[in-house]
Parts: structure tokens; C-alpha cells; sequence
């Protein structure tokens, strides 16, 4: 629901949000004031000292002050259990009861400050007496502190600036477009000024200027014209995830098409899973030390504390970066290339400008420019760089639009490998090798954009994109990649499904989800968590009004359009992803795409998965799942643990009998 009106602003909190705070709250209050008549009534006889009065009178009115708050944070969790998430109503005493409990924080912090000075004065008397009642103070303070902490955590910095929400639905105002473009104008302030306080150790040159600004406008876009707080969108994905689980488990099993070596597409599938096993590795070495430690936790600190110490002369150029020979080494153990195979490793890591190596793999007879992924707050800002720019190529495609921050890294990788003769010196050295592309995430993004670059200089050039992100490419670019360039994606990794247009899909899922849930939040997120945990049926998902609640949500969805401050020019509620920005176009996966499913359900908590391998197309990867290994998917362990698994299954396969048929 929108956000609560207090003190004439809007807060990033809602009336339904305090059950859980609440109750935690009440729950230490009640110890609390158990523990105090229990020290009261053990220990009043002995305050016969100086001071002790006071104390006995503090530990008094203490507890007479306490019972006064737990009596108040009992009726806010109770409040806050009433209606809806969409019907505030039975809860619109909550206003009253929070300036009530605020205005009890008054005599709370007196009376601590009266007790610390009282403890201060009383040396003379019991000491278990004097520490206990310390204990007291400093819970005191403790809890007056979590309360103003928690006062600037659900500041909302355009409070003063949101429409006031109106449960008759959206209103037409013809200042409304005006309105709402002073509104992302203001946000999109505010999100650059969080941007550079989150980012304060990024070097702030032109680039990182430009890439603060184009994420605080990807935020605004998405963010000012919803009037959601961050509860509601933890609901709309736990809704979401069940939905999609009765979606899936309603859903007849899919044709299984049995493994024929003489089918030329399973042939296809067959050395390209060859080729991206092979490949993969390298394009996890991207990582360096970090990753090698990761997936060696008990002896990779150990080897790469002997590579960071051992200084030697390489055979290669090692660029940028602390420590470099740390991740050289990494480099050489997670690859098993020799110092010689390697021509270039660049570890410098900058806003568009991201970390690459250059090798010689003798086994395919290739030159591999590996190219690293997120791993910095500077490769952040370049993923978060979500603007569409033309990428301009010397052939004939046309609409060349693509990501900005990877168009702008593919650039920074170009100059570096043929400006700078990196290239040329990898192909004197091997003339009749061939060059591939290889990346994971957001290297992968950029790989996939470096090799459309580079085809015009080099015809046969290959791409091996790892886990890319969805809103690369252009459709035209995205057709013109299906030649060269192969993606894989494991099971519901999200990065391949993330884009602008995917976001905004989701974005109107969970208001629809929101719009029509029938049972309270703190419901829906219990019930939410234990299926996340354990499982469950979706029968009793909360998704739908009883009764007549139904005709409120058609011509249009009411609901969702109430969750808007202000209906932008053009909205609808059945609004397809390609309603989105227009500054934000539909962006698509690059290349081919290999889809490797999970089979069945692997359960709760075992990740030693079967997967099978299909080609898929694009379209499959136009929602973003939501589920529990949507981001441990994208890991580039799980997807080499993943790769060995399919390939050695399908190679055992080769000799097995085909259905109908004889071995």
C-alpha cells in the first residue's frame, strides 16, 4: 500500500509494516519489564543507602512507564494486523497510535538520563543492585537509538514531494504529466546524490560522472511513478514465486527428444557444450584471485599468498591492479595455461573499462580475450549504465542500439587490443590461429558487443557469452550475433533475463499481485517464507478478492492504478514490456542460447543438480523467475559444476540404446 503520512510527509513505511518490528519490540519490553519488578521486588529492602530512594522511585516510574508502552506497541501490532495490503482502512488509527509511542520517547529519554545520574551518584549502595539498574539505562538508550536509526532508514527524501494517495483510484489531473516529470526530475537527484555516497571510493572523472547520472535515471524511471515501500515489493516477488510454482507445476511435462548423433542439431549442441566447458574456466580465471579463493576455500589462500609474495619476471604484460601477481597466479592455476601461452593481462578496473586477458589456447588452436565480470562498485555503475546507444559498425545493420555501459566497455576493450597492437602481437606469434570472445556476466555483455566490433578485422571470430545479461542488443544486432555468438544460461539465473522491459513486467506483476492479495502482509510473508524454506502447495495463494472485490479490479485494474502517484501518458494495466520508456527500447540476448534445466526438483536444500541441455530461444527468457537459486545460478562455479555434469552425461549417452531402437 502507499507509503504512511506522518508529520505532513510521506514515509518509506506502511501501516502494516510494524507487526514484525512491533512485536519484536514488545517482546523485549515485556522481558524487560518482568526483569525489573523481579530486581524490584528482590531487592527494594536493601536501597537503604544514600540515593537509594531515588533509585527504588526510578525502577517505579520505569516500570509504570513501560507498561504504558507495551500497552501501546500491543495495540500497534494489533492494528497492523487488520485489512489488506490494498485496504488501509481498518488500519487508519495507526497514525494516532505512532505519535502516541513517539511522543512516550520524551519521558523515556528523561527518565534515562535522570537514571544514569542517579547510578552515577550511588556508589554506596548494592552493587548488583546499581549494575542491574545500569543495565537498564543503557537498554534504554539502546532501544531510543535502534528507534532514531530506524527514523532515517524509512526517511523518504521526496516525501514532500509524492501525490497524497486517494483510495477512489487514479485522478486525471491535466498538471499530471507535469507533475510527474518534476517528480523523476527530483528523484533522479536524489538517486545520483545516494549513487555517489554509496560510490565515494570510485575515482570521479567524466565517466563516473556520466555513469551516476544514467543510473540515478534508470532508478527514477523505475521507481517515481509506483507509490510502493519496499515491503510491498518483498510481497509482490513472494506472491510472484508461488504463482510462477503453480504455473510451472499445472504445466504438462515437456517432450524429452532423445540424444541421436546423427541429428545435426544435437551435433551442434554436442560442440558447442564441448566448447563452453572448455571455455568456461578461462572466462572464470577473468575473476582472478578472489574467485580462485572462493572456490578453494581451505588451500587457495595458502597458494595465493605464495603468488603475491614471489616476485618474477613474466613473460607477458601484467597491467593494473593491486597485487598483480596475486591474480596472475590464480590466473594460471584456474586455466592450467603456461606463463608462455599468455600474452596480455590487464587487471585496471574503471568505470567502462574492465579487466581482460589475452592467451594462447594451443589445445583449440585460438587466441581467447577473456573478459572479466561484475566484481567492483565500478562495474556496477557500468551494468547499471542501462541506456540504450547506437553501436556504430561497418556493415549493414541496421537499429545497431545497445547497452550503453558495455557498448562504452566493448569500445574501451577495442582500443586497448588494436590500438595498442595487443592483437597483433597475439596473432605474430600464432598467424594461423582464430580468435574468440569469452566472458561471464557482465564481461559476457561485453564480450558478446567486442565480437560484433572486431568481425569486420576478423571474419571468423567466435563469441562465448557466460550467463549475459538479457538487455544487451538491439533486435537487428541480436539477429546479426546468431552466426558468430553462443550464450548459455543455467537453470533461472536472472542476470539473463534482466532488462529494462523485463523490469517494468515485473514491476506491473506486482502491482496486479498486490492489487488483488486478500489476506494481511504479515501473513502472506510467513506463508511466502516457509514455502521459500520448505515447499508447500500453492492452492491457497493469496492472490485473489472474494466476492463482488472482483468488479473493483477490471476496466482498468484499479488496484494497480492507485498504486501509481500519477498515471503516466498512456499507461494501461495489460501494458506489454514493450510500453516501456522509449529511452529504455526492448534489448535481447546475444546469439544462440543454450538453456541448461534443471531436471525436476533437486529438492530444498540439495544443489547437486542434473541438468539437460536444449537449445532455447530468446523469447523463454522474457520474465524474470523468481526462486531460491535465481542468483546462485549465475555463479560461475555453479555453471562449471553444471557444463561437467551435462557434458559427461551426454558423452556416457552417446552409447546408449534410443528408444525403439538398438544400441
Amino acid at each position: 500500500m502507499p507509503g504512511m503520512v506522518l508529520f505532513g510527509r510521506r514515509w518509506a513505511i506502511a501501516s502494516d509494516d510494524l507487526f514484525f518490528p512491533g512485536l519484536f519490540e514488545l517482546f523485549l519490553r515485556a522481558l524487560w519489564w518482568v526483569g525489573i519488578l523481579a530486581l524490584y521486588l528482590r531487592y527494594r529492602g536493601k536501597l537503604d543507602c544514600a540515593r537509594g530512594t531515588l533509585l527504588s522511585n526510578y525502577m517505579v516510574v520505569l516500570m509504570v512507564l513501560l507498561a504504558v508502552i507495551i500497552c501501546t506497541m500491543m495495540a500497534i501490532v494489533c492494528v497492523s494486523t487488520r485489512g489488506t495490503i490494498f485496504n488501509p482502512a481498518p488500519r487508519k488509527s495507526m497514525a494516532t497510535l505512532l505519535y502516541i509511542r513517539l511522543a512516550l520517547f520524551l519521558p523515556e529519554i528523561v527518565w534515562a538520563s535522570l537514571g544514569a545520574m542517579w547510578v552515577a551518584e550511588s556508589t554506596q549502595c548494592d552493587k548488583i543492585v546499581v549494575s542491574a539498574i545500569i543495565v537498564t539505562v543503557v537498554v534504554s538508550w539502546m532501544i531510543i537509538g535502534s528507534t532514531a536509526v530506524t527514523i532515517f532508514v524509512v526517511f523518504d527524501p521526496l516525501g514532500r514531494k509524492v501525490a497524497p494517495y486517494s483510495s477512489a483510484g487514479p485522478t486525471y489531473d491535466p498538471e499530471a504529466s507535469q507533475f510527474l516529470s518534476g517528480l523523476r526530475t527530483a528523484a533522479a537527484s536524489v538517486w545520483e546524490k545516494r549513487m555517489r555516497l554509496l560510490c565515494c571510493c570510485v575515482e570521479r572523472d567524466d565517466q563516473a560522472r556520466m555513469a551516476f547520472s544514467s543510473t540515478a535515471e534508470l532508478f527514477s524511471t523505475y521507481f517515481s511513478d509506483t507509490d510502493l515501500v519496499p515491503s510491498d515489493l518483498v510481497v509482490g516477488l513472494t506472491l510472484l514465486h508461488q504463482q510462477q510454482d503453480r504455473a510451472r507445476s499445472s504445466q504438462p511435462p515437456k517432450e524429452v527428444v532423445s540424444h541421436s548423433p546423427g541429428s545435426s542439431q544435437e551435433d551442434g549442441l554436442d560442440t558447442e557444450l564441448e566448447n563452453c566447458r572448455h571455455y568456461m574456466p578461462m572466462a572464470a580465471a577473468a575473476y582472478g584471485w578472489p574467485l580462485y579463493i572462493y572456490r578453494n576455500p581451505f588451500t587457495g589462500l595458502c597458494r595465493v599468498g605464495g603468488d603475491c609474495c614471489r616476485s618474477r619476471t613474466t613473460e607477458f604484460d601484467v597491467v593494473g591492479g593491486e597485487q598483480p601477481h596475486c591474480h596472475s597466479g590464480s590466473v594460471l592455476r584456474m586455466t592450467g595455461l603456461q606463463h608462455s601461452d599468455f600474452i596480455h593481462m590487464s587487471f585496471h578496473d574503471k568505470v567502462y573499462e574492465l579487466p581482460f586477458l589475452v592467451a594462447l589456447d594451443h589445445k583449440k588452436e585460438c587466441v581467447v580475450v577473456a573478459v572479466r565480470g561484475t566484481m567492483s562498485l565500478q562495474d556496477i555503475l557500468t551494468d547499471l549504465s542501462a541506456e540504450t546507444e547506437n553501436l556504430e559498425l561497418g556493415c549493414e545493420v541496421q537499429d545497431c542500439g545497445a547497452h550503453k555501459g558495455m557498448t562504452q566497455a566493448a569500445k574501451y576493450l577495442y582500443r586497448r587490443l588494436i590500438t595498442d597492437g595487443i592483437l597483433t602481437q597475439a596473432f605474430s606469434a600464432a598467424p594461423e590461429y582464430r580468435l574468440v570472445v569469452i566472458g561471464h556476466s557482465l564481461g559476457a555483455g561485453a564480450a558478446a558487443l567486442l565480437a560484433i566490433m572486431l568481425r569486420g578485422s576478423y571474419p571468423h571470430v567466435r563469441c562465448y557469452a557466460f550467463s549475459p545479461p538479457r538487455g544487451l542488443l538491439s533486435k537487428s544486432l541480436y539477429e546479426y550475433s546468431q552466426d558468430f555468438t553462443v550464450s548459455l544460461v543455467v537453470g533461472k539465473d536472472v542476470v539473463p533475463r534482466l532488462s529494462v522491459t523485463n523490469m517494468e513486467d515485473l514491476k506491473r506483476k506486482i502491482l496486479q499481485l498486490i492489487a488483488r492479495c486478500n489476506k494481511p502482509k504479515y501473513k502472506v510473508l510467513l506463508h511466502g517464507c516457509w514455502f521459500g524454506l520448505f515447499g508447500g502447495s500453492t492452492d491457497d495463494l493469496p492472490t485473489e478478492l472474494d466476492g463482488d472485490d472482483h468488479r473493483d479490479l477490471t476496466l482498468p485494474l484499479l488496484g494497480e492504478q492507485s498504486l501509481l502517484t500519477h498515471k503516466p501518458p498512456g499507461y494501461r494495466s495489460t501494458d506489454s514490456p514493450e510500453g516501456s520508456p522509449t529511452k529504455y527500447p526492448p534489448l535481447y540476448t546475444p546469439g544462440r542460447i543454450i538453456h541448461l534445466e534443471e531436471e525436476g526438483a533437486s529438492g530444498r536444500w540439495c544443489y547437486s543438480a542434473r541438468y539437460t541441455a536444449r537449445w532455447s530461444h530468446e523469447s523463454e527468457f522474457s520474465e524474470i523467475l523468481i526462486g531460491r537459486k535465481m542468483l546462485t545460478d549465475h555463479f560461475p562455479d555453479v555453471m562449471i559444476k553444471a557444463l561437467d555434469r551435462v557434458v559427461s552425461n551426454r558423452e556416457a549417452c552417446v552409447s546408449c540404446p534410443t528408444p525403439g531402437g538398438s544400441a
